[in-house]
């Protein structure tokens, strides 16, 4: 009992020793923990007596006289170190700490002389402690929704007495098991545990919760927050949270094949054709989440189309619809101009021309505008209508002569064009068609104007055929003139060759011949074409004035005045009738020549009379 004392005192200081008559080891701490693997120094120190040498120093795990120096076992003989000298020092060094390295170690020290032998009691207590280690319950997979228990094992000694956890810095509980139910992706991260015994505290290596889950909070987005104009260039963004990251992939409107796959869908130079609905599909193997954008790509109007209501021809009086149609975004606004105006006749793409006149036809020019442009179209309205203000008009005044005709001309206002007849009064047949007719009698004319949509006639206008012999005379004057022409002709001709000819004849000879002739004249009286009985023979002529050879004309008194002799020549024309040349075989006109030449004033006085000779050609 009294050797226990001591012991039980040294254990309440922090170094222990022992003594005795000089002879003496302190060891600084016991028990000592050491760390598995660890290097760990146990420090001591040692007395004698004087007049003692010492020759042996070591270190030892049994206390008794025959055990062995740990340096030379092999277990210890290349992870011990002794740090002392043969004086008074004497700590060791043990490298490599390990499970079996738990013991009560012992300092041993011997002299030159027999009872100079000390081994240093109670010794120094080594406790070798292990790392704490956590234990997954699951070795697999960690999906959202799992249970999951972590497992903290130490194989310590002195034994643990208080298990703790924590995730990253902060304590989530206690106990050697900690466990998780119904674990979601915010119980991801790194566990610790910490274990307390008598040798103190020791955290174990931590271990990650890795709680793997379907794609979640799936958004998609366009880079652009302004408007989107064609030719632009939009990048679409999709993104989500998810363990592991999904993929992702593209879709358009309700297409089942995808359009792109990546989280970034870039369309350069877009098109009207690239607006709608994308779908993002997020997918891992855990599930799949989906967002949706629209894409609204603006552009100006295109394919502007103008038509009419109804497939039919528009009548006069019908109601017709105008509607114009565009593709733009945003939708246009549509304005209606008629040709040649320069303002508008109706806003909005259906233009309503209720009952519709002739004047409503014409081409019309739809404009569709938006803030990115303007484009037009335009629609021809060609309105039908029955004929109108229809009216016969004649060339002349309407009075012809018999064998002569007059040219009648209709006119009217229709669409399509008329059909134009025409009739005489008390005549139910028409006497001819066409804008204009040539008519040859007399009588009241009037036209009809006629098409697919009606008719209408005009006013009846007078024609008058008048059956006159005035028309006959100025006929035969005028063919006596060109006769008389030509006859004109000829005898100049026969008179130049006479001339010719009687230049040489003496100038006796040509009074004897002006003696026996007279100064002749033809006088033409107008026969009756119309008269059967008319002939040749019955000509009456009278009043005729001798023409000079110079063209110029004077009467029968003043040849006599005149001193020269004259040589007049006459042309005697016989007309026949129509009747009377047709029944002839021969149509023969015979010409007189006759050369007057001036009597001298002796010969006039004798007569007071001239008599005339005449020629009478047939």
């Amino acid at each position: 009992m009294a050797r226990l004392l001591p012991l039980i005192v040294l254990l309440m200081f922090p170094g222990v020793y022992s003594a005795a008559d000089g002879w003496g080891v302190t060891y600084s701490a016991s028990p000592i923990c050491a760390l598995k693997g660890s290097t760990v120094t146990i420090n001591c120190t040692y007395e004698y007596p004087p007049g003692y040498k010492i020759t042996e120093v070591f270190w030892m795990k049994v206390d008794s006289p025959g055990a062995s120096d740990l340096s030379k076992d092999s277990e210890y003989s290349e992870r011990i170190q002794y740090l002392g000298h043969k004086q008074h020092a004497c700590s060791v060094r043990l490298t490599d700490v390990r499970e079996t390295d738990s013991h009560k170690y012992y300092f041993r020290f011997i002299t030159d002389k027999p009872e100079g032998k000390w081994t240093g009691t109670p010794g120094v207590t080594l406790d070798v402690t292990d790392t704490p280690v956590i234990s997954i319950s699951s070795s697999g997979v960690i999906v959202e929704g799992n249970k999951v228990n972590l497992t903290c094992s130490s194989e310590s000694n002195p034994p643990v007495q208080m298990y703790s956890w924590f995730k990253g810095q902060t304590s989530v509980g206690s106990g050697k098991i900690y466990s998780i139910s119904n674990i979601r992706s915010d119980d991801s991260g790194e566990y610790k545990c910490k274990t307390s015994h008598t040798c103190g505290e020791k955290y174990s290596e931590p271990v990650t919760l890795n709680v793997l889950y379907p794609p979640r909070n799936v958004s998609a987005s366009i880079s652009s927050s302004g408007v989107i104009v064609e030719g632009d260039s939009v990048n679409l963004t999709c993104s989500s949270e998810s363990n592991p990251p999904a993929n992702y992939t593209w879709y358009k409107d309700n297409q089942t094949s995808s359009v792109r796959s990546g989280n970034i869908y870039i369309i350069s130079n877009i098109t009207s054709d690239h607006s709608g609905q994308y779908k993002c599909k997020a997918q891992n193997e855990h599930g799949t989440g989906n967002s949706t954008v629209t894409l609204n790509v603006m552009y100006p109007p295109r394919n502007v189309s103008a038509s009419i209501g109804g497939s039919s021809g528009v009548v006069e009086g019908d109601s017709v619809n105008l509607t114009c149609r565009s593709e733009s975004n945003p939708p246009a606004n549509y304005t209606w101009f008629k040709e040649n105006q320069t303002s508008s006749v109706r806003s909005g793409n259906i233009y309503i021309i209720s009952n519709i006149t002739s004047d409503r036809s014409g081409q019309y020019k739809c404009k569709a505008q938006n803030e990115h442009g303007t484009r037009n179209s335009t629609v021809t309205l060609n309105v039908m209508y029955r004929p109108r203000n229809v009216s016969a008009s004649i060339s002349s005044s309407g009075v012809i002569v018999e064998g002569d005709s007059v040219t009648l001309t209709c006119r009217s206002e229709s669409n399509p064009p008329a059909n134009i007849s025409w009739f005489k009064e008390n005549q139910t047949s028409s006497v001819g068609s066409g804008q204009s007719f040539r008519a040859l009698e007399s009588g009241w004319y009037y036209c009809v104007a006629q098409n697919k949509y009606g008719s209408q006639r005009s006013a009846a206008a007078s024609v008058t055929v008048r059956h006159s012999s005035h028309g006959h005379l100025l006929f035969g004057i005028t063919a006596a003139c060109g006769g008389l022409l030509v006859i004109a002709i000829i005898v100049a001709l026969i008179w130049f060759t006479m001339r010719k000819r009687r230049v040489a004849k003496t100038e006796e000879a040509a009074l004897n011949q002006v003696n026996q002739q007279e100064d002749l004249y033809c006088a033409a009286k107008h026969v009756d074409l119309a008269s059967e009985s008319a002939h040749c023979d019955d000509v009456q002529y009278e009043s005729v004035k001798p023409r000079r050879l110079n063209g110029e004309q004077t009467t029968a008194g003043e040849a006599a005045e005149s001193g020269d002799p004259e040589e007049l020549q006459y042309a005697s024309v016989c007309y026949k009738s129509n009747t009377e040349m047709r029944g002839s075989e021969e149509n023969e006109n015979h010409y007189g020549n006759i050369t007057n030449y001036k009597p001298d004033d002796s010969v006039r006085s004798e007569e007071e009379d001239t008599s005339v000779i005449y020629s009478s050609l047939k």
